[in-house]
């Protein structure tokens, strides 16, 4: 038994717990804070639960217009609202948005409440077996060319070359998830270059398990299409939150800091990244970062090679002058492109600009460092080491980095603090 409980109270969730375990030692519980997380994805049907509570308030929350939305989402699993008391009115009114049944929230009827959530259990399980086996429910779980049992899907996010990026539902995780799948059938010659990528891409992200290295749920293949299943952030990347304003000091450095620490963990697995930039950098509900898409991640323990030597790959505003004229690379390149975003995030524009990507290019190789506003210039210093045009000049590794972005936050915050 899995259960979603929407609450920002620890201590009633702890109160539930304790009921529903006194019955069901296994059930899984997890809890939802909508203080902290925000509104459920617009997708998102719950359909991994057995049901759902809902509480009818939380700190700036109306646990009655997340039921109005909920409700009237179709095949949403059955929700139990907790009500503030056993008031007709309101039992009637939420009924009527759609809740399976109606709880009173401040003394909890224990028998009441097993029967309840064992009736939406049931109510639940027949409600998704009729689903798999309808017309509608095979439908969903057909990304392009791929039926992939377990996963409902939501929407297509991206088209890319080699493969389409959908939202789906994991129904085992209980969550939304980014589901990649290749766009062409695997060839009946054997295993293709796509398919390799595939793998490659699993088996680089698989081996390091980091808060800001973005989660990878699954590998797969079906009707000859692979895919990949990994975490959704429904926030977005770091250049939606780019654009939404300018960031200050303190935040911008928060940011890079974090982006260090993700780079230190995929070089200390051996892998360097090679596509840095704002739009593979992932923001989660808490606010925190996570690195993505490892399509061009080249790991020193594995024989694949994705681009042919000295071919330039990757992002021009982004890449480290070495990268972008096709010599060899190592860990330092990826802290040249983790200094454009750094100049990026303090300044709202990148270090260097031109009509073409070669003119760009030889920019990151010839062109001075550009010079930060007058507020930000005492961030100079470590601008200039990580946009160094000879690697040698650059921190000496990530883990170097993440120390002098700390100590550059530390002083942010003092300069925020005393003005």
């Amino acid at each position: 038994m899995r259960l979603m409980l929407i609450d920002d109270d620890p201590r009633y969730r702890a109160l539930l717990r304790h009921h529903i375990t006194c019955t069901w030692p296994e059930a899984r519980i997890v809890p939802y804070n909508p203080a902290v997380r925000g509104p459920l994805v617009a997708d998102f049907l719950a359909q991994g639960f057995d049901a759902v509570l809902l509480d009818h308030s939380w700190e700036g929350g109306d646990g009655c217009r997340w039921l109005a939305d909920l409700g009237a989402r179709p095949g949403f699993a059955p929700i139990l609202f907790l009500s503030p008391g056993d008031d007709p009115a309101l039992t009637a009114a939420a009924r009527d948005a759609g809740a399976f049944a109606v709880l009173p929230v401040r003394k909890i009827d224990h028998e009441r409440l097993i029967a309840l959530i064992k009736d939406a259990t049931l109510l639940q399980a027949e409600a998704q077996a009729n689903w798999r086996e309808s017309a509608a429910g095979r439908e969903a779980q057909r990304f392009g060319g791929a039926h992939i049992p377990g996963y409902r899907r939501a929407r297509k996010l991206a088209s890319g070359s080699v493969s389409d990026l959908y939202l789906a539902e994991s129904i085992e995780a209980g969550e939304m998830v980014a589901l990649k799948v290749t766009r062409d059938a695997r060839r009946a010659d054997g295993v293709d270059q796509t398919f390799e990528r595939f793998l490659q891409e699993y088996e680089i992200v698989r081996s390091v398990r980091h808060p800001h290295v973005v989660h990878i749920h699954d590998l797969g293949v079906t009707d000859d299409y692979a895919y990949l299943v990994m975490e959704y952030f429904a926030r977005g990347d770091l250049r939606a939150q780019m654009r939404r304003g300018a960031l200050n000091a303190a935040r911008a450095l928060r940011y890079a800091r974090e982006i260090a620490e993700a780079l230190d963990a995929i070089h200390q697995a051996g892998i360097l990244h090679r596509d840095l930039k704002p739009g593979n950098v992932m923001i989660r509900d808490d606010g925190s970062l996570a690195l993505i898409d490892f399509g061009l991640a080249k790991h020193q323990a594995l024989k694949m090679e994705i681009t042919d030597k000295g071919l330039i790959f990757g992002t021009p505003h982004y890449m480290s002058p070495e990268q972008g004229h096709g010599q060899p690379t190592d860990a330092r390149s990826d802290l040249y492109a983790l200094g454009v975003v750094l100049h990026e995030l303090l300044t709202g524009a990148k270090p260097f600009e031109a009509d073409n990507p070669m003119a760009i290019i030889y920019q990151h190789a010839k062109a001075p460092v550009p010079r930060l506003p007058a507020a930000s210039s005492w961030l100079q210093p470590c601008l200039d080491r990580l946009l160094a045009k000879v690697p040698a000049d650059r921190y000496g590794s990530a883990a170097e980095a993440e120390r002098a972005l700390d100590a550059a936050l530390e002083e942010a915050i003092r300069l925020e603090c005393a003005a």
